[in-house]
């Protein structure tokens, strides 16, 4: 196990590199750069001029891309033009947030997905299996930024049960209990938001395990040789079924960073999507190009971990 993990992480190492450079090309290409906006229009264009030659803008890109990467294999990660701080300061502040939405994501998702596909899989063709099915269907048709807006205005601003932006009540004093009760509250609505999404392709794929699983040999042999209903289902055809979606933990994380960039601008929750999303806008390449290796790393990182588990649970596969 060891030395196929190994493995992965030595081929990580090149993926990750030109994701990097393909990012910081494109992030180049686009137009203005990080002065743009950002300057009163009446200054001197000479001293607009030197300004851009003293940050080293007016640089070959394959200059300033090696100088960043130098920076990033000593810690730093440059610059933020427009924060005017330290890029891994400024994405430590987010990350923070960012982690517990998505873990509070990740438990809904699995609280939803699990029940509703056990069911939809156990009772299939039933009334409750078509409600089910027509849910998933609804998800998988449904934008994860509309069904976010419907959302925020039903419960956010119509019903007004839930807070419309930030992350935690101001004023609150930090460690406190009322500071983490806070803190999940806000989280609550874009989490669950996101997992009603989300949740869809788990409850489908556990569904049609399920109904995969009754129809073996040995859940057909376990019931002629007299055995439970209950017992065939939770002994064989549950524990059977349910081992391929402990790989899927490791998939689900990588979607959840491409959901946030939605959900977290859409709540206005202060994390890494809101401020990727801000960074692009404002032309702060330092943070684009940041945030979007730390992104490719985690999804690399996610499909790995999806690898290893399954590697663990199911015993017909052994990746040496």
């Amino acid at each position: 196990m060891w030395k196929f993990t190994l493995r992965r992480i030595v081929t990580m190492i090149p993926q990750v590199l030109l994701l990097s450079i393909i990012v910081f090309i494109l992030a180049k290409m686009m137009p203005g750069d990080a002065l743009s906006g950002m300057v009163d229009p009446n200054i001197d264009p000479n001293t607009i001029a030197e300004k851009r030659e003293a940050l080293g803008l007016n640089d070959p890109w394959y200059q300033q891309y090696t100088r960043w990467l130098g920076g990033v294999f000593q810690g730093d990660l440059g610059q933020s033009f427009h924060f005017k701080m330290d890029v891994s300061e400024l994405v430590w502040q987010r990350i923070v947030n960012s982690f517990w939405l998505s873990l509070l994501t990740l438990v809904l998702t699995y609280l939803i997905a699990i029940p509703l596909g056990i069911t939809s899989g156990r009772y299939n063709d039933s009334w409750s299996d078509r409600l089910i099915t027509g849910y998933t269907y609804i998800g998988f048709a449904m934008p994860i930024f509309i069904f976010a807006l419907v959302m925020l205005w039903v419960f956010g601003f119509y019903l007004d049960l839930f807070p419309t932006g930030g992350s935690v009540e101001p004023g609150i004093e930090p460690g406190t209990f009322e500071y983490i009760m806070s803190k999940i509250y806000h989280m609550l609505l874009p989490a669950l938001s996101m997992a009603l999404i989300t949740t869809v392709s788990t409850v489908q794929y556990l569904r049609s395990e399920i109904i995969d699983t009754k129809q073996k040999d040995f859940i057909l042999t376990a019931r002629a040789k007299g055995a439970s209903e209950s017992r065939v289902y939770n002994r064989h055809i549950l524990r059977n079924s349910l081992l391929p979606i402990a790989a899927f933990l490791g998939y689900e994380i990588t979607g959840l960073i491409g959901g946030s960039i939605f959900i977290e601008n859409i709540f206005g929750y202060p994390g890494m999507g809101q401020l990727f999303l801000n960074s692009i806008l404002l032309r702060d390449y330092s943070v684009v190009t940041a945030l979007v290796l730390l992104f490719g790393i985690l999804s690399i990182l996610g499909a790995l971990l999806s690898d290893i588990i399954l590697s663990l649970v199911d015993p017909r596969i052994r990746i040496k």
